[in-house]
């Protein structure tokens, strides 16, 4: 697989500046036209006002981009038949020409292998509800247990199996930290309600845990930095409940399954708390990429 890095992002690799790897399933699938452009954009803007480089990462036409121009922006923004992307999916796309948005788990294992050290997202996928019978697990947890790469995030869906995700990140060795907190975040929500081991409180701190990954030789797992979005732009947690309670139920009475669950689940939040769970995922996507620029920063100070 032939990586197109641009000419921004692969002069600041080579002279160690700061970069950011974002993903682009947000912009394809997670926001509505034109919205979606405009926040893409944002994001870029918001980890350049960090001084940092941002690196969107998706594949058009077969060829995986590390660092998209305004009018590959544009495409991946406007497209209505683009593809949405897990790493098992790049060998596909690139040998059919096809084009598609890199998820969490393809945008860390491109980024990764373009030399890239620091990933910021929304939050990660994880272990789903009733995994005890569907067995249904996101990609994402296995391909950061064998990636080298720093994720910050809002912790994982809170339409996940919480505790059940933590289990398992522990079970694959890959590290988790608050930063700021003792607690695991919950995407729309500050606190999932379930503690972490370990608290990080300055970007430097978190550069500091990537070196020792070095010296150490455990870089083949990722180090997952879980940055709650402020409580002032979180979900109401009462709401949130409820709402959530709502969801689950019409999913079961509707027969949703399988890979459907999850965009039910979300689609459900947005239309049924009036976009307040949209307006906290973007406040939490924001924050992590703002922190993630910043953890680049420290990590390029070597």
């Amino acid at each position: 697989m032939v990586l197109v890095v641009s000419e921004e992002v692969r002069e600041a690799i080579e002279t160690r500046r700061p970069v950011v790897a974002l993903e682009s399933t947000i912009i394809a699938h997670g926001l509505p036209r034109p919205r979606n452009l405009r926040v893409a954009l944002e994001l870029e803007d918001a980890v350049r006002g960090e001084g940092a480089v941002p690196a969107t990462v998706a594949v058009l036409d077969g060829r995986p981009l590390i660092g998209l121009d305004k009018a590959q922006l544009e495409r991946v923004a406007n497209d209505g038949g683009i593809h949405k992307l897990g790493h098992r999916d790049l060998p596909f796309a690139v040998a059919t020409r096809a084009s598609g948005a890199t998820t969490v788990s393809a945008t860390a294992q491109l980024a990764a292998l373009a030399g890239i050290r620091v990933f910021a997202t929304g939050g990660l996928g994880g272990v789903h509800r009733e995994w005890t019978v569907t067995q249904d697990e996101s990609a994402d947890l296995g391909l950061l247990a064998r990636t080298g790469i720093t994720v910050v995030c809002a912790g994982v869906k809170s339409i996940l199996d919480v505790p059940a995700t933590l289990q398992r990140l522990e079970t694959l060795g890959v590290a988790v930290a608050g930063y700021g907190t003792d607690r695991f975040p919950g995407f729309y929500l500050s606190d999932s309600g379930h503690p972490v081991d370990w608290t990080l409180n300055a970007p430097e701190e978190v550069a500091e845990v990537m070196r020792a990954q070095d010296a150490l030789g455990v870089v083949e797992s990722a180090l997952i930095v879980a940055n709650p979005v402020p409580e002032a732009e979180q979900l109401d947690p009462e709401l949130h409940a409820r709402v959530l309670d709502e969801a689950l139920a019409a999913c079961a009475e509707r027969g949703v399954t399988g890979q459907a669950v999850t965009p039910f689940l979300l689609d459900y939040l947005v239309r049924h708390t009036d976009g307040a769970s949209l307006r906290a995922n973007l406040a939490a996507v924001r924050g992590n990429v703002r922190l993630g620029a910043r953890i680049a920063t420290a990590w390029a100070r070597g």
